[in-house]
């Protein structure tokens, strides 16, 4: 059980744009069941049902992602098949470029001026990890690797992924050029599940796929093993140790986790079965906030209107440690007074959530309905109210 209250909601001006990003708790010890996740310099779990962290360690620095490269490239691909600008049916030429790649690390084998549809081509990059079937995927999407990885770049400047740069489209060693954090691989895999769950589904968490007649595997520690894991991208190169980022969903609730520079396979896989299973096992959740529950209101400026209402964009939940019982507390923090007009929907504020033991975070809040601009009567009055206050 829970307590939910709200404090006094204040409006703080902020001197820059409202941030949503989750504050990264400190190492939690671990249960012995889970010791071997102590053996990735870098991990992370995150529950994007409730948008709270479990489990951090150096979230915030920066890795070598290697093959975990792919999830932006698929990312963006989905994003090109969603707007109608690529067919996953369409047939691509295989480049002298993308041929070049046969052998080097895990590849399709393709072959200079082969005949492949473009689903297969991106399927090979997201459950084989096949370095040369990301190449031909990026320059059937937009012409060539490099505008592709232009666009992975500005993909995660959109997302908020401030630590990490893509320079390859497969990850492939660069020298350093391409590095991520694990904080922005959790945005990434939100972004994935939560705007193509469809193609997401279909492209993710398989085992293996069958190509020229052949079956080839993934690298997946959680494909067939784990229950209701669906993805998402193993990376490993000499530089880089053994990464993952994983995702499970089990009962409507989705944990996210990271993995990286474990010291080989099996740390890794163990790492990451035993960080989901106690994801689950330790850590209760409830239903917490829906879209249209008004949780306060803020003031706004030139507007028909002298507040609007603030909601939550989509459902979340609340998870807790078992066997605690806390008192929930928020504060909607914003940059205000708010400038009209508004659309409803839009993002205009954050809720920090204080629950004891655990550190604060931080959820989106948008406008409940739109406001206009003022008109001249409302302009007046609104001006008479202000010097009343």
């Amino acid at each position: 059980m829970f307590n939910w209250r709200f404090l006094l909601p204040i409006a703080l001006v902020l001197s820059g744009a409202t941030s949503q990003a989750t504050k990264i708790p400190p190492d939690r010890v671990l249960p012995a069941g889970v010791a071997d996740a102590r053996l990735a310099p870098v991990a992370l779990l995150a529950d994007i049902s409730s948008g709270q962290i479990l489990f951090a360690r150096a979230a915030d620095k920066r890795m070598l992602p290697a093959s975990m490269t792919k999830a932006m490239t698929a990312l963006v691909a989905f994003d090109l098949i969603k707007q109608g600008k690529l067919n996953e049916d369409a047939i691509v030429t295989v480049s002298p470029a993308a041929a070049r790649l046969a052998g080097k690390g895990t590849t399709l084998n393709l072959r200079t001026g082969e005949k492949v549809r473009l689903g297969d081509l991106l399927m090979g990059t997201t459950i084989v990890s096949a370095n040369d079937a990301a190449v031909a995927l990026a320059e059937a999407a937009l012409g060539s690797s490099d505008t592709f990885v232009q666009t992975m770049n500005a993909y995660a400047q959109a997302l908020g992924m401030g630590g990490s740069r893509f320079a390859s489209v497969n990850g492939l060693p660069d020298g350093g050029k391409t590095y991520v954090t694990a904080n922005d691989m959790i945005r990434l895999a939100t972004a994935l599940v939560a705007e193509h769950p469809a193609l997401y589904r279909k492209y993710f968490g398989h085992k293996s796929m069958i190509w020229r007649g052949g079956r080839y595997n993934s690298h997946d520690p959680f494909a067939g093993v784990l229950p209701g894991a669906d993805g998402i991208k193993t990376g490993h190169t000499r530089e880089a140790g053994f990464n993952f980022l994983g995702a499970v969903e089990r009962d409507g609730r989705r944990l996210v986790l990271v993995i990286g520079g474990a010291p080989t396979e099996a740390a890794r896989a163990d790492a990451s079965r035993g960080l989901a299973e106690w994801g689950y096992r330790a850590w209760d959740s409830r239903a917490f906030l829906t879209p249209g529950y008004v949780v306060g209101a803020a003031k706004v400026q030139g507007g028909d209107a002298r507040d609007v209402q603030l909601t939550v964009p989509r459902a979340f939940a609340l998870s807790q440690a078992k066997g605690q019982a806390s008192e929930v507390s928020g504060r909607i923090v914003y940059q205000g007074p708010l400038k009209a007009p508004l659309a409803k929907g839009q993002q205009v504020a954050r809720l920090e959530i204080t629950i004891p033991g655990q550190p604060v975070y931080a959820l989106p809040l948008v406008t409940a309905k739109a406001v206009g601009s003022a008109g001249t009567i409302d302009r007046v009055m609104g001006g008479l109210l202000g010097l009343l206050e």
